[in-house]
């Protein structure tokens, strides 16, 4: 494909590009909904790609600013982990996708657009590569992303509540 139309894009390619860490100053914030936060753990957490190729593209995210994955202690790695498995029965409840990608860019040089560890979590679906992408040259994101969050939002706290009731408390 020579071409992928993804016209929001465009604010993150022209937009002024602050120093310091995105992960770090949208977690400080203290705005989830605004930052597209679903979900935050003692450790990691979990947002939205602002950015998206496809609908509920997420990344999962350690709270401490680390680059390298053997940095993690024995806690945030646990709950990067926990957190992807939740994330993952959150999109399958709310999306219902047919697969997943699942990777992680350690690295400008590995593909990391920031220098703060995070796994990427990307639905996918049975005919998302289409004519549009192939012959089209057209990607469909098929839903505001604020929709999106909300989706999402509702499916982790049903997944907290949940939890919850299973433990007794």
């Amino acid at each position: 494909m020579k071409y992928l139309w993804a016209p929001w894009r465009m604010d993150y390619i022209l937009g002024e590009k602050k120093k310091g860490c995105f992960f770090c100053k949208k977690l400080k914030e203290k705005k989830s909904k605004k930052n597209l936060i679903l979900h935050q753990g003692e450790y990691v957490f979990v947002v939205m790609n602002k950015y998206p190729y496809t609908n509920g593209h997420l990344m999962v995210v350690p709270k401490r600013h680390c680059l390298n994955l053997e940095e993690l202690d024995h806690n945030e790695l646990k709950e990067l982990f926990d957190l992807l498995k939740a994330s993952i029965k959150v999109l399958k409840a709310s999306l219902r996708p047919h697969g997943f990608n699942i990777g992680m860019n350690i690295g400008k040089v590995g593909g990391a657009g920031e220098d703060h560890l995070h796994l990427h979590i990307v639905p996918r679906w049975a005919g998302d590569t289409n004519f549009m992408p192939v012959i089209g040259e057209t990607k469909i994101i098929p839903e505001y992303l604020e929709k999106t969050y909300q989706k999402l939002h509702s499916a982790f706290m049903d997944l907290l509540r949940e939890k919850r009731v299973q433990k007794g408390g």
